[in-house]
C-alpha cells in the first residue's frame, strides 16, 4: 500500500499567506428549518435537500430520541450506537467538526462498537439549554469544498487526493483500534453519497515522506475551517428540539456558553452509510 497519493503530480506550496478561507459567503453557513415533531414527510424532504433540519416538540428522555430518528429516516435506519449525555457548565467554544470515531470494547468477551468512523447521520436533543451563549452553528461541507476547487486548490487537492491516519493524534486511547485508519477527508461512498470529513485526530500516515506538507495542509485546514464560525447564522435549542443533521455534508459547532447546559447525542447508520 503506497503511503501517500494525491490526485495532482505536482507538489502544492504551503509557503506564505494561505488564501482567503473558501465558502465565506453566507451560503457556505446553513440555517435549518424549525418543524413541528410530527410534520414527518416535511422533515425528510428537508433533510435530504439542505442536510439539517430542527424538530421541536419531542421531549427529552432518551426514548424521544431514537423516536426522532425511527420517525425521520424509517426503514433506512441500520445501526444505532449508545447514546451520550454531555453536561457541561461555563463551557467554552467548540468548533466545527462532523462526528464520526472508531471504538471498539470488549463486553463480556464479545467486541462491541460503541462509535463507528462512518455514522451518517447525527441527533442532537436539547435537554437542558444554557442560560446564556451556546448556540449551534452550521455549514454546508460540499459548498465549502466545492469552493475549495477555485479558490484554494492546493487544500482542495488535499483534501480529496491524500491519505491521511484519521485518528492517529490520539494513537493509544483505549477502545481506539491500533491499526492506523486510513482515508481521504473527501470521499464516496457505494451509493455515491459524498463523505466530507472533519476532526481533529488527523495525522500523516506513518513514515509518510511529505509528511512536513502534509501537516502543514492540515493546519491550514483547520484555521480555514476555523475562520468561518465568526460569521455563521446562529440558531438557539431550546429543551425538547432535536436537531437533525446529514453528519456526510454538515459540520457543526457551538458556542460559548454559562451556566449549565445538556444535549443528548446519537449517531447512527442508514443503509447508505460507507
Amino acid at each position: 500500500m503506497s503511503a501517500h497519493h494525491t490526485t495532482s503530480t505536482t507538489t502544492p506550496s504551503t509557503r506564505g499567506p494561505a488564501p482567503a478561507a473558501p465558502g465565506r459567503h453566507p451560503t457556505a453557513g446553513i440555517t435549518p428549518a424549525r418543524l413541528a415533531a410530527d410534520d414527518t414527510e416535511r422533515a425528510r424532504e428537508l433533510l435530504a435537500r439542505q442536510g439539517a433540519v430542527v424538530l421541536s416538540g419531542y421531549g427529552t428522555t432518551p426514548d424521544a430520541l431514537v423516536e426522532a430518528a425511527a420517525r425521520t429516516l424509517g426503514s433506512r435506519l441500520s445501526e444505532l450506537f449508545p447514546q451520550r449525555l454531555r453536561a457541561s457548565r461555563d463551557g467554552g467554544p467548540v468548533h466545527l467538526h462532523a462526528d464520526g470515531f472508531d471504538v471498539v470494547v470488549d463486553v463480556a468477551g464479545v467486541p462491541v462498537r460503541r462509535r463507528h468512523p462512518d455514522e451518517d447521520h447525527v441527533l442532537l436533543q436539547c435537554v437542558e439549554p444554557a442560560r446564556t451563549g451556546g448556540e449551534t452553528f452550521l455549514v454546508d461541507a460540499y459548498r465549502f469544498v466545492d469552493a475549495c476547487e477555485s479558490e484554494d486548490p492546493d487544500l482542495w487537492d488535499f483534501l480529496t487526493g491524500c491519505d491521511v491516519d484519521l485518528y492517529g493524534a490520539w494513537a493509544g486511547l483505549r477502545g481506539l483500534p491500533a491499526t492506523p485508519r486510513v482515508a481521504r477527508h473527501v470521499e464516496y461512498t457505494r451509493t455515491g453519497r459524498r463523505v466530507v470529513r472533519r476532526g481533529d485526530g488527523a495525522v500523516p500516515l506513518h513514515r509518510d515522506p511529505d509528511a512536513d506538507r502534509i501537516s502543514a495542509l492540515l493546519t491550514r485546514f483547520t484555521e480555514t475551517v476555523h475562520a468561518l464560525e465568526a460569521d455563521l447564522p446562529r440558531i438557539r435549542l431550546d429543551a425538547g428540539d432535536v436537531l437533525v443533521l446529514d453528519n456526510y455534508r454538515c459540520w457543526h459547532g457551538r458556542d460559548a456558553h454559562t451556566g449549565a447546559r445538556q444535549v443528548r447525542i446519537l449517531t447512527l447508520r442508514t443503509t447508505d452509510a460507507r
